[in-house]
C-alpha cells in the first residue's frame, strides 16, 4: 500500500494565537489520536499534498523527533475564505486495534448489460469499513461481470475478507440502466411485430 511520509515538528504552544503564528509560517496544526498519547504537531502545508489531494486511500508515516507513527487519515479542516487546510486528524494504528476507514471502491470486469447496450451508473464511490490496520487496502474490488441490464450491485454482494463493511448491506454500488436509444429501439420493434 502506498505510504507518504511527513515530516513535522511537535508543538508546545497551543491556542488561537499560537495556531494562526503556525499557518503564519505556511504550516499546518495537525494531531494523532488513538495510540498510547494525542501528539499535536505542525508540518509544511506542502507536504500534504499527495495525502489530501487524491482520491487514493494511503498511509501516513509521520516522523518526530526521530519517533515515527503509522496513522491514516481521519478528518481535514479548510479555511472558509482561502480554501487552505486549517487542520488535519490521523488515526494512529495500533496492531490488534480496529480501525473505522472510508476505502475507495474499484470497479472490474466488463458487464453484460453494458455489452447490450445499457449504460453503467457507479452510485458510490467509497466505502465505510471496519479492519484491523493489517487487512488495509487501496481499495475494495467490485465485480460487474454477472451485472445484467436493469440489474445492480449492492453493498452485499462485496467480498471482502476480514474486513466489515459498515454502509446498509441494500445500497447499489452500481447499476446498468437502459438507454434511451435502446428504449427506442426496443419500442419500435414492438410496434413492428403490432
Amino acid at each position: 500500500m502506498k505510504t507518504i511520509t511527513i515530516e513535522g515538528q511537535l508543538r508546545s504552544e497551543y491556542g488561537k494565537k499560537a495556531t494562526r503564528q503556525i499557518r503564519s509560517e505556511g504550516q499546518v496544526p495537525c494531531v494523532i489520536y488513538g495510540g498510547a498519547e494525542t501528539v499535536s504537531f505542525s508540518a509544511p502545508a506542502i507536504a500534504f499534498k499527495n495525502l489530501v489531494y487524491t482520491p487514493d486511500f494511503q498511509l501516513a508515516e509521520v516522523k518526530l523527533n526521530g519517533k515515527v507513527y503509522r496513522c491514516v487519515l481521519k478528518d481535514l479542516q479548510f479555511d472558509v475564505v482561502t480554501d487552505e487546510l486549517a487542520h488535519i486528524d490521523f488515526l494512529e494504528l495500533v496492531e490488534g486495534k480496529h480501525v473505522n476507514v472510508t476505502l475507495p471502491i474499484k470497479i472490474v470486469g466488463q458487464s453484460e448489460g453494458v455489452k447490450a447496450g445499457g449504460k453503467l451508473v457507479v452510485k458510490i464511490k467509497a466505502l465505510k469499513v471496519k479492519a484491523l490496520p493489517k487487512d488495509l487496502r487501496e481499495n475494495i474490488e467490485v465485480s460487474i461481470d454477472n451485472l445484467e441490464l436493469n440489474g445492480n450491485v449492492r453493498v452485499q454482494d462485496v467480498v471482502a475478507p476480514n474486513i466489515e463493511i459498515l454502509n446498509s448491506p441494500r445500497i447499489p454500488i452500481a447499476s446498468v440502466v437502459m438507454t434511451r436509444q435502446l428504449r427506442q429501439e426496443e419500442a419500435s420493434a414492438d410496434t413492428k411485430k403490432k
